[in-house]
């Protein structure tokens, strides 16, 4: 008898054991995938996590379908990691499988199947099976696998539609939504017949009453002479300050040659610089206290002022690393910093830098999993966002958080619900390898773990090359407002100081922390607000779509022509957002070009680059976003940043609001004077003497944090004490609340610790489901894992009573 225990891709905690033939047994190794059946009919694609003889009692083992690969393609580290973070972060082995693999490794028995638009097949390559189900497609657009398997008449499917799909000629239904295309770069060349000298006599000949052609055609040759690499179109025009319909009458004369350079994003032609990175001084003295950190400890904080210079400190270190043929992961709170950022480290390493996140396709991110795994030098060091955690390491010897305080390294829906910063330190521990985290302003916990001394830490107080850090300057709003010194949501101060910046030609930001044009639509007759029907929100208002949305489920309607209740046509918004900001600045600043970035203008997958490329190359003179803004992108001529509300960040209730506040005021300041010339901030708010803003003013992280941490051990917050929150969500009210009451009461009973609820969040009711929360306070000192066993027990029998068995119960482990 022989069995594999296998990891199914779906939300369960538990193993499965199928039986395997002999051969097959000696065949397959740890993380290899197979096809197993499951349930009446379905197949899915299971991991392999070990191989045994012992018959399972309680259900009789199925055997699987066919095993998928030749090679494993999970390394042990991994399920030993994984199986870390589902017992910690309290979640099913199955989810966390699922959002670790690319996609496109999960084959299931659903999935649809089509035929890859555009690509030229050749008949005569396939194979009878190949050649069956490609006849098929041509008769009808998509087929499920089900179907194939009745064409082909046999069970064993997979092999063959993997075929396909490598020759290119399938595609799996989920990637259909993939509408991009290679970024074309549209370039031009004389034509072969103009290259000798009489060509060139002959060319002029030919132009001679074509001014504006004649204009470009020796523009061209200028540039050709000067630049010696191919001209692009773009470039061309604006040398000569002509329009891009000349240049086609030019291609349409056979004067100039058209032709296109794919510019990929996962390729490197680049060149890498050939100079030594030089460090300042400051920077030196960090580089050598952190390899000397190392020494002792696993894991660093380097805490250095913004705009210190951190990345050059990275640079430094991965060299040293690389030296010594280790993999490198250097992990980032926003896709929208790795763009940015993969241009640096690219000009440094060329081609040993991959990048891995959400907004690459399918087919690039099993290839940027297939070089990790094979340690292919075109994998040495991997930037990603949180996913990039997952992949098959299996020589690492360096993690790099960058801005580790961010609250977006923490996964919230679905399940794993893991912070990216904790269990990359675990997964650094298995490899025996550090771990340096950055930031300018650490999360509290992260400190506190420095100062206690487990975590080493370095600071940099100076900015790069003695650059003077931004002067803040507070503006009043109640007093501008009593005075009448307010055009629209600026104040007169914050008005004056663009209108200089933009006079020197620098570059302004502006921050806000809410997308859409105003949060509330207002009745001003009975006072009526527009809610979302299945959530407890008011709807936002779009201006530029004339819509109402709901920023929780997507709901939407058109903008109201009148109150919906009493139907009086006096409507007011009420509250701003970034694109009312925008709507305010074009009125204000007729000439300057404004733009904005926020979700609704970055959806694509080049959305951040378009907008940030337009920025860098000083296209746009303005820039108004939301906390996208705040990390670590790098503009040398920026020279003011506006907060237009510092308040609405205060004042949220959650026990990091200020820690928040205070590192995003911090963060959006730091992009402000990053070169020669000392920059400025401007924070607009209705309480300049709020301590937390007093401290972003004085640059005081210290007493931010002292203030903080003093609060924290008072009312039992981290990092004295875990926190551990579960939300009960069910569209009964009132099964809800005696369930959530009946959960309570069981570990109120059971725990001396801290629990506190069920409490109904500030907004209660999302996509109709009604939610309830309780949170469980752990003191340090307590054993962790022994509490999450009760929880475990406790959510089990709550499972097992019948009426309760429709409440949906989360949990979230260190949620902040």
């Amino acid at each position: 008898m022989y069995f594999v225990e296998v990891i199914l891709p779906l939300s369960l905690a538990k193993t499965f054991t199928y039986s395997v033939s002999e051969a097959e047994y000696n065949y397959i190794k740890k993380g290899m995938r197979v096809a197993v059946p499951f349930g009446k009919s379905k197949i899915y694609t299971a991991l392999v996590i070990e191989i045994h003889q012992n018959k399972p009692s309680l259900y009789d083992a199925k055997e699987i379908h066919q095993i998928l690969d030749v090679n494993p393609i999970v390394t042990e580290i991994q399920i030993t990691h994984w199986q870390w973070i589902a017992s910690y972060y309290m979640c099913a082995i199955g989810d966390v499988y699922r959002g670790a693999m690319p996609s496109a490794f999960l084959l299931e028995s659903e999935t649809i199947i089509s035929q890859k638009q555009d690509g030229f097949v050749d008949e005569s390559l396939l194979s009878d099976d190949e050649f069956l189900i490609y006849q098929a497609l041509q008769q009808q657009s998509s087929l499920k696998v089900q179907e194939i398997i009745n064409i082909l008449n046999k069970k064993n499917i997979f092999p063959v539609i993997q075929k396909m799909m490598d020759k290119n000629i399938l595609v799996l239904q989920e990637e259909m939504q993939e509408s991009y295309t290679p970024k074309l770069v549209r370039y031009v060349k004389l034509h072969s017949k103009y290259d000798s000298n009489e060509g060139l006599g002959q060319l002029l000949e030919t132009l001679k009453n074509a001014n504006k052609q004649k204009e470009i055609v020796l523009s061209f040759f200028q540039l050709s002479a000067s630049e010696k690499k191919p001209i692009t179109v773009k470039k061309l025009t604006e040398t000569a300050n002509s329009t891009s319909t000349i240049v086609k009458a030019l291609i349409d004369k056979e004067i100039f040659e058209e032709y296109y350079i794919q510019v990929d994003r996962v390729n490197f032609s680049g060149k890498t610089r050939e100079e030594q990175l030089q460090l300042s001084e400051a920077q030196q003295i960090a580089f050598e206290k952190i390899k000397d950190s190392f020494a002792q400890k696993e894991v660093c904080l380097l805490h250095g002022v913004t705009s210190s210079g951190k990345t050059e400190i990275y640079i430094k270190l991965i060299e040293e690393y690389i030296k010594d043929e280790k993999q490198i992961l250097y992990l980032l709170p926003e896709i929208a910093l790795t763009t940015q950022l993969v241009g640096r480290l690219r000009d440094y390493f060329g081609n040993k830098v991959a990048v891995f996140h959400s907004k690459y396709s399918n087919n690039e991110r099993v290839e940027v999993w297939q070089q990790v795994l094979a340690q292919s030098p075109k994998a040495q060091i991997i930037i990603g966002a949180r996913s990039a955690l997952f992949l098959p390491f299996s020589n690492l010897g360096l993690v790099i958080v960058d801005e580790e305080h961010e609250q977006t390294f923490k996964q919230v829906d679905p399940s794993p619900r893991y912070h990216a910063r904790d269990a990359s330190i675990v997964l650094a521990n298995s490899f025996k390898a550090k771990v340096l985290l950055g930031s300018a302003t650490p999360s509290i916990e992260t400190y506190f773990n420095a100062q206690s001394g487990k975590y080493g830490l370095v600071e940099i107080f100076e900015r790069f090359g003695n650059v003077k850090m931004p002067e803040i300057e507070l503006v009043d709003l109640k007093d501008k407002y009593f005075r009448k010194k307010m055009s629209g949501h600026f104040s007169d101060t914050l008005i004056e100081e663009i209108t200089a910046a933009l006079s020197l030609g620098e570059q302004v930001i502006l921050f806000q922390n809410r997308r859409g044009f105003s949060p509330v639509v207002e009745c001003m007759t009975c006072g009526h607000v527009p809610q979302c029907p299945q959530c407890d929100v008011s709807l936002t208002y779009h201006k530029h779509k004339n819509q109402l949305r709901c920023h929780y489920c997507g709901y939407s309607m058109a903008k109201p022509t009148n109150c919906h209740s009493c139907s009086s046509v006096h409507l007011t918004t009420k509250g701003f957002g970034t694109e009312q900001i925008q709507q305010e600045l074009i009125e204000l600043f007729p000439a300057a070009k404004v733009s904005r970035m926020d979700q609704d203008t970055t959806r694509g997958k080049f959305g951040f680059e378009k907008i940030i490329d337009s920025f860098k190359n000083r296209e746009v003179e303005i820039l108004v976003g939301t906390q996208m803004l705040a990390k670590g992108l790098d503009f040398d001529n920026v020279s003011l940043v506006g907060i237009m509300n510092a308040d609405n960040m205060l004042y949220h209730p959650d026990f990091r609001a200020f820690e928040r506040s205070y590192q995003m005021m911090t963060q959006v300041s730091g992009r402000s004077g990053r070169s020669e010339k000392q920059g400025k901030v401007i924070i607009q708010t209705y309480n300049p003497d709020h301590n937390t803003i007093q401290q972003v003013v004085r640059n005081d992280y210290e007493g931010m944090y002292k203030e903080q941490l003093y609060e924290r051990q008072i009312y039992k917050y981290p990092p004295y004490f875990k926190l551990i929150k579960l939300t009960l969500k069910h569209r009964d009210f009132d099964k809800l609340k005696e369930g959530s009451m009946w959960l309570y009461q069981v570990m109120q009973q059971n725990f001396t610790i801290p629990v506190l609820g069920p409490e109904e969040p500030p907004i209660s009711r999302i996509r109709n489901e009604y939610i309830r929360t309780i949170m469980i306070k752990i003191p340090l000192n307590q054993n962790l894992q022994g509490t999450k066993k009760t929880i475990q027990k406790m959510l089990n029998s709550f499972e097992a009573v019948a009426q309760y068995r429709s409440i949906k119960v989360t949990v979230n482990i260190d949620f902040y």
